[in-house]
């Protein structure tokens, strides 16, 4: 199974590391990160600024995708939508996994 080290994402993705991305699991099968509530990540109210969040699901579907494309490729989002329910006042955790394996995508 293929499997990386938080260091090698950071290497490869530095704004994985930027945002502030930590790293629970990180292999072929499913992506798991967390995203601290940082007062420099917050909006109006407190809660995490919505580009955090999508930053935190963007960098974890963006890993998944690498681990599953073809050796060299580099992922491409195709299509990505978010809906807020309520503002994210603590830490949060985002996991990618892959459903589908297509020819060019992974899904």
């Amino acid at each position: 199974m293929v499997a990386l080290e938080a260091a090698e994402v950071y290497a490869l993705a530095p704004y994985a590391k930027t945002l502030g991305v930590e790293f629970e699991e990180i292999e072929a099968a499913g992506v798991r990160a967390g995203l601290a509530h940082e007062l420099s990540l917050s909006t109006v109210g407190g809660g995490l600024h919505g580009g955090a969040l999508m930053g935190l699901a963007a960098v974890c579907a963006a890993v998944c995708a690498a681990l599953n494309g073809p050796a060299g490729a580099a992922p491409a989002t195709v299509e990505s939508s978010t809906h807020f329910l309520r503002p994210a006042r603590t830490s949060v955790v985002a996991t990618a996994r892959r459903l589908r394996l297509g020819r060019n995508t992974v899904n």
